[in-house]
């Protein structure tokens, strides 16, 4: 490596322990890193722009629209009722139930924004049933946070790894002739949820609750925009899985469907009771936005000095003398790194490391789902990880009137982390990895 590749290399550092401490707000300090990249001349400010994935961000805000009318539909509140009705008020089912609830919605909604939907919802039912309020809301934070790799729509990862390997709607549920990530993370999420039940939950009380006891409607206050949001919701969602029939990108379709869907609730005006556009543009998480716009431009610099194609190449023999023991050191080494470090610069930067050893004939797709599986279902270990469950941590400590120690926290996470990570990486290897062995 020459000066200016390892000047390029200290930049990404600094700024991503800058992130990790915390020490100023993630969104600025992933920017200023950026600007110190185009300033030293590692890139220039058209390369940052151009190593930006447009598209990828327009389905951010695209999909955050849409859920930002979604949840004041009241269909989140509806839904969690109807599991407070399947679990006949038995409170370490109705965790069980929430959990997946939470697990499925993040498929299609950013996990931050089903946490933010969920816990309002959660938390009267918490009360009637008497169920400890930290491990509930802990767990929907976890189940948030682990479905959102599962499909195309709901995190960044999956996003990322479109954007790196054109994976499409469709290959997140079977690709090559065999289960991707929908089955297979969902079977893994099954089996974490039965484990977590009787880890901490089956000898919670068994007093049984009804919907009236929870003082909270059961019904949907205007049926007609609940309608309109979960249809126009789910025709984008058909949209996208049809794009190389459509022939557009998935950005632009899902800025079709949030558009039109906006467009559609400012003509009916007060006929249905929705939200104000500009509330919703309020609600959106900007920081978020502008920190995921730096990250591709930060990579986008490591990817210009050519410190990506130096880690693949020092990398290469590992994977060339055994895909098993190479996929296995990812794996296992990725679960670790991302509780501690936030995860999607981590899958970043591997998703284009991985991506330029196919030129050295090692097959890429066992090492992409392995990485984007390890990398989103590490980062439940802390709250360093993921920034969906600093929120699920701060409304504990709200509600709890304490602080959460962190030892109370590990309790809950390292146990659906390890059993979460166990179950998916000998699903990924049997399916995945060890078809590909020479």
């Amino acid at each position: 490596m020459d000066l200016m590749q390892w000047v390029a290399l200290a930049v990404f550092v600094v700024t991503i322990l800058v992130v990790i401490s915390n020490v100023v707000d993630n969104a600025v300090a992933a920017m200023i890193g950026v600007a110190v990249m185009v300033w030293i001349g590692v890139m220039s400010e058209v390369d940052a722009f151009q190593y930006v994935d447009w598209n990828v961000m327009a389905i951010l805000v695209s999909i955050w629209v849409i859920a930002g009318y979604f949840g004041k539909t009241g269909v989140p509140s509806w839904l969690a009722l109807q599991a407070l009705r399947l679990s006949g008020g038995r409170p370490g089912l109705l965790v069980m139930l929430l959990s997946m609830l939470a697990g499925v919605i993040s498929m299609f909604v950013d996990n931050v924004v089903t946490i933010l939907m969920m816990a309002p919802v959660a938390l009267p039912l918490a009360r009637a049933l008497r169920i400890p309020i930290t491990p509930l809301i802990l767990m929907i934070g976890f189940s948030a946070n682990f479905m959102g790799t599962a499909l195309l729509l709901g995190d960044l990862p999956p996003q990322m790894l479109h954007s790196v390997s054109g994976a499409e709607f469709g290959d997140f549920i079977w690709q090559f002739g065999r289960p991707s990530s929908f089955p297979i993370l969902m079977v893994t999420f099954v089996i974490t949820l039965g484990a977590m039940y009787a880890y901490g939950f089956r000898a919670i009380g068994r007093r049984a609750a009804s919907v009236g006891d929870v003082g909270i409607e059961a019904k949907i206050p205007d049926p007609l925009f609940a309608t309109l949001v979960v249809g126009w919701f789910l025709l984008t969602v058909l949209g996208m899985a049809f794009r190389e029939a459509l022939q557009m990108k998935l950005g632009f379709i899902a800025l079709t469907g949030a558009v039109t869907l906006v467009l559609l609730l400012e003509l009916l005006g007060k006929r249905v009771k929705a939200p104000k556009f500009e509330d919703i543009i309020q609600e959106l998480d900007w920081r978020a936005i502008f920190f995921y716009i730096a990250l591709f431009a930060l990579v986008g610099g490591l990817e210009k000095m050519k410190i990506l194609e130096l880690l693949a190449h020092a990398l290469t023999p590992i994977f060339q003398e055994n895909l098993a023991l190479g996929a296995t050191l990812l794996f296992w080494a990725t679960v670790p790194i991302v509780g501690l470090v936030e995860h999607d610069a981590y899958i970043l930067t591997f998703l284009y490391t991985i991506r330029d050893l196919q030129s050295a004939g090692v097959e890429p797709w066992p090492l992409w789902w392995m990485l984007v599986w390890s990398g989103t279902l590490g980062s439940n270990l802390t709250i360093a990880g993921a920034p969906a469950l600093f929120v699920a941590l701060g409304i504990c400590e709200r509600e709890e009137k304490r602080k959460i120690s962190l030892r109370e926290f590990l309790s809950w996470s390292v146990p659906f982390t390890l059993v979460a990570a166990g179950v998916c990486y000998v699903l990924g290897m049997l399916i995945w990895v060890l078809p590909y062995m020479k």
